[in-house]
């Protein structure tokens, strides 16, 4: 990579981002073992698969936004049952549309459905799945990028390490890459 900051930079750029910085080895360390305990308010078991892979690249990069930012490109979270099975998802305002017509779906929330029909052999699962973060890519010298959001705790975890206000309209996300 010719400019090592470009990542950051880029990222620094963007609207809604009102700070970014690279994570330290022990922040992330701190982040390992809290996401490992992380279960829903509904005591269903919480797999943040987007930070596991944040934890394989060789940078990661957070972003700390405010509602400007703009939304993931794709779900940040769904429900999957044990057999792999798709049991709800995240809307966002430009899916809504997808399912408000549908008789097959519960709204748990203005953001996320459920399909009532679809059944856990036993066990069901709250997935944080890696999300894409283009912006990051070959281009800028970033290859396996992946984004993902912490859970609260792992949140109020990088703002009192970092010493940022925890102020409810801002929220982190993290970026992680290798370096081509």
């Amino acid at each position: 990579m010719s400019d090592p900051n470009l990542p950051l930079d880029i990222i620094k750029k963007m609207r809604g981002v009102i700070n970014a910085f690279y994570l330290n080895h022990e922040t992330m360390e701190e982040l390992r073992d809290e996401e490992a305990t992380v279960r829903s308010t509904m005591n269903i078991d919480v797999a943040n698969e987007g930070f596991n892979e944040a934890l394989q690249r060789e940078k990661v990069i957070c972003i700390l936004k405010d509602p400007r930012f703009r939304p993931p490109p794709e779900p940040t979270v769904i429900l999957r049952a044990d057999n792999g099975t798709l049991m709800g998802t995240e809307v966002f305002p430009h899916t809504a549309k997808e399912y408000q017509s549908r008789t097959d779906v519960i709204w748990l929330s203005d953001g996320f459905v459920v399909f009532p029909e679809i059944r856990a052999d036993k066990q069901e699962y709250f997935i944080m799945p890696p999300v894409s973060f283009p912006e990051l890519n070959p281009d800028n010298g970033c290859k396996d990028v992946v984004s993902c959001s912490p859970s609260p705790t792992s949140d109020m975890i990088i703002k009192k390490n970092y010493k940022m206000e925890d102020n409810p309209k801002l929220a982190t996300i993290l970026v992680a890459y290798n370096i081509i």
